[in-house]
């Protein structure tokens, strides 16, 4: 359950001279609004049509969402504020609460003219978008959260365990003494830590970002984000008694949340689309902009499609009994959690969530000639061949030599972790796999992850996942 991000370790590299720090189109508009709530809140806004408003994260600024605000301000209204305490936006003693930032946030809309809006959000984003939707539920058209943890919603109990976020308790008065001069090194073991490319952020970035924080109260405002963690927890168990009912899509960075945040997402919201940006860490608008920002455009204009929660009930939708002719597997493949992502690999889940902790069961066909490079899957995980003639191997690499032929009724393991491969003779497979969830697929060889060339207008249903 620790999520694998937290305890990467990885490290800056050299600096590139043309690079440029991040900037909003120089077309949008700026304002500085005052929130009843204590502070006066910058915001730069531009473009035309369906109001988009993005909620950066920390170690960041609304600067951040350059790459998304030049795209999107095409054909939407992009609002762009910093949050209070960061950039230039003031940075009052208290008010560091996500339910108090995001009537900040809903300050500036309002002040703005707008009413109904769509909402993107980051990292501590993603806790005031949260706190902002559960406020204001009928006044955010569409939601996304991108790589971060809700405080108080689980697993949060369970990161806080973990060394890695050891940023999170780290605020007040030494601290500030300690980081005062030396923003850029603290900074750097965040991002260096929760990146997947260790050239990401890169370094006038980097440079931009720490300046900003390293002015009068900057750290003492930042830290206080994370003081004020506590007090979410509080308030997120309110909200969470209410679930969220506007499409909500979250995304995780493949090398830091994964699959995690949907299941973050699905404790408190009633419809949600996972999306996992493949080789990508925590920063996924420095490491894959072009295709993070495919990936909200398609959310944000697509039609709606529900992703429903799976039942939790008790009795009858608990209780199930199905013959071999009553598996309902869908007309294409769709390639669910817990499948090796091959794009003709069709998948029914038969019991529980594979995106969630717990139990689960899921059933693949895998069409005839498929191959299938070797990775692994973080959960134990046991299963059955249905039908057809299954060929499967253990290792490091697909490797003829070692697969072994296993026809209907047999069974094979997939231990936690450990890399294995398989391919399919002139008939397709049908295996049953029970796992204890989350789980996840991770190739040994990126550059043989399908799920990498799976092109965004092109992306897998998620109806059966």
């Amino acid at each position: 359950m620790i999520l694998r991000f937290l305890a990467v370790g990885l490290f800056a590299v050299t600096t590139v001279s043309s690079q440029t720090p991040p900037s909003l189109p120089s077309s949008f508009q700026q304002r500085t609004i005052h929130s009843p709530e204590g502070a006066d809140i910058f915001v730069r806004w531009g473009g035309s049509g369906p109001v988009v408003l993005l909620i950066h994260g920390y170690a960041e600024t609304s600067d951040s969402w350059a790459p998304l605000a030049a795209d999107l301000m095409k054909d939407h209204t992009v609002v762009v504020p910093d949050l209070r305490g960061i950039g230039r936006s003031s940075k009052p003693a208290d008010g560091y609460e996500k339910k108090t930032q995001a009537k900040d946030m809903r300050a500036v809309v309002t002040s703005l003219g707008y009413d109904k809006t769509f909402v993107v959000a980051h990292d501590i984003g993603n806790m005031v978008a949260y706190a902002y939707a559960a406020m204001y539920p009928d006044k955010v058209e569409r939601l996304v959260v991108m790589d971060a943890p809700i405080p108080g919603i689980d697993p949060w109990n369970q990161i806080l365990l973990n060394p890695g976020v050891w940023h999170f308790n780290f605020h007040g008065a030494d601290a500030e003494r300690l980081v005062a001069g030396r923003e850029r090194i603290y900074f750097d073991r965040i991002w260096n830590d929760f990146t997947g490319d260790p050239g990401k952020p890169d370094e006038a970035t980097r440079n931009f970002f720490a300046a900003t924080y390293a002015q009068p109260g900057g750290m003492r405002a930042g830290f206080a984000q994370f003081a004020a963690f506590a007090e979410d927890a509080q308030d997120n168990k309110v909200f969470e008694q209410t679930k969220l009912t506007m499409p909500v899509m979250a995304v995780g960075g493949e090398k830091s949340f994964g699959p995690m945040q949907a299941v973050i997402m699905r404790h408190v919201a009633t419809n949600v689309q996972e999306e996992v940006v493949a080789g990508s860490g925590h920063w996924l608008m420095e490491e894959r902009p072009a295709y993070t920002v495919a990936l909200i455009r398609k959310f944000l204009d697509g039609p709606l499609v529900a992703h429903p929660v799976a039942s939790s009930a008790d009795g009858g939708a608990n209780e199930e009994r199905l013959t071999p002719t009553e598996y309902k597997f869908p007309q294409v493949g769709n390639p669910g959690t817990g499948s090796s992502g091959v794009g003709g690999i069709q998948t029914v889940v038969l019991k529980g969530n594979p995106d969630q902790a717990g139990v689960y069961t899921i059933m693949l066909r895998v069409p005839a000639h498929t191959r299938i490079a070797a990775h692994s899957h973080r959960d134990d995980r046991v299963a059955t061949v249905i039908s057809g003639t299954w060929h499967i191997g253990y290792g490091d690499k697909f490797d003829e030599a070692k697969l072994k032929a296993l026809p209907p009724g047999s069974f094979y393991t997939e231990p936690p972790s450990r890399n294995h491969f398989a391919e399919t003779g002139d008939e397709p497979v049908v295996v049953q796999i029970t796992g204890f969830g989350p789980s996840s697929t991770e190739y040994v060889d990126a550059t043989q992850d399908p799920r990498k060339s799976q092109p965004i207008a092109g992306a897998k249903p998620d109806s059966f996942r």
